[in-house]
């Protein structure tokens, strides 16, 4: 049982979860995402199912698997792999989108233990969300900020940059040159030109320190509540990691006031990813 509050101090909503105390938090033998596994019985491409230990009720939460191959990266899947991921992405996206009572559709992803992932294997999951969350509605206005000195990379149609003030210390921002809602109105070209892009974009965070980089992936989408949204598709890919190795931490002063320090240049840094090309 999931129980919805909301908090009176932030007014942050908040599912008090208790089932998922129970959780394994690695599994206890063998990887329950390979071929054989018991996520995934029989050999795959991209595999979808249902969260056996959902956040939320209702067959609300899904994980995605992105390659039958355990040591996999995304950047390793090449286009043609990561295309099979985007287009997963998308036909859930329309599938949970199409219900009733979905009124947003979050595609993310959580990779390596200091972001909290349990299971190395590649993978990412999916939310449906009855209401749409206050923080896409906070930032359902904003433009996306000027790229200049701080892109990174682009491929067809589409661009990466940093951020010019991220609270995250690694943060990169993705985005297509012309206006897309949400990945379903992606075209063949626009689902090429994202593969491409985030192929691109995890091979050089993965060579900036020369390890894999853990990071946090989300898709900001048009919600699916029937209202006419003015929505641009964008995807977000952050790490705590201030240097190798090293987490940032989010001080008490950052938590209690709103107001954060980065001590990472957002120009530095998207020169650094640069001459990673």
């Amino acid at each position: 049982m999931a129980d919805r509050r909301v908090d009176p101090l932030t007014g942050h909503e908040v599912w008090v979860v208790g089932s998922r105390q129970a959780r394994p938090n690695l599994p206890s033998t063998g990887c329950p995402f390979c071929p054989g596994g018991i996520e995934a019985p029989e050999d795959y491409d991209v595999r979808w199912f249902r969260n056996r230990w959902p956040a939320m009720p209702d067959n609300r939460c899904e994980v995605v698997l992105y390659t039958p191959d355990h040591d996999a990266t995304f950047a390793s899947l090449g286009v043609a792999g990561a295309r099979k991921v985007v287009d997963l992405w998308a036909e859930r996206t329309a599938e949970l989108g199409a219900r009733d009572d979905v009124a947003y559709v979050l595609v993310f992803e959580n990779r390596g233990a200091d972001v909290g992932a349990t299971i190395p294997h590649p993978h990412g999951q999916i939310y449906a969300y009855d209401e749409v969350p206050r923080l896409v509605l906070a930032e359902r206005d904003v433009m996306l900020d000027p790229i200049d000195d701080r892109l990174v990379t682009s491929a067809d149609g589409w661009r990466a940059w940093v951020p010019s003030a991220s609270m995250w210390p690694i943060a990169v921002l993705c985005a297509p040159d012309e206006p897309v809602p949400d990945l379903p109105s992606l075209d063949d070209r626009g689902r090429n030109g994202l593969a491409a892009l985030l192929v691109d974009v995890f091979d050089r965070l993965d060579r900036l320190y020369d390890r894999p980089l853990p990071y946090m992936l989300w898709f900001r989408q048009r919600p699916t509540d029937g209202r006419p949204w003015d929505a641009r598709l964008a995807v977000h890919v952050v790490s705590p990691w201030r240097s190798d190795g090293v987490q940032r931490f989010m001080a008490a002063a950052e938590q209690a006031a709103g107001v954060y320090f980065n001590p990472v240049i957002p120009e530095v840094l998207a020169e650094q990813l640069r001459a990673l090309a």
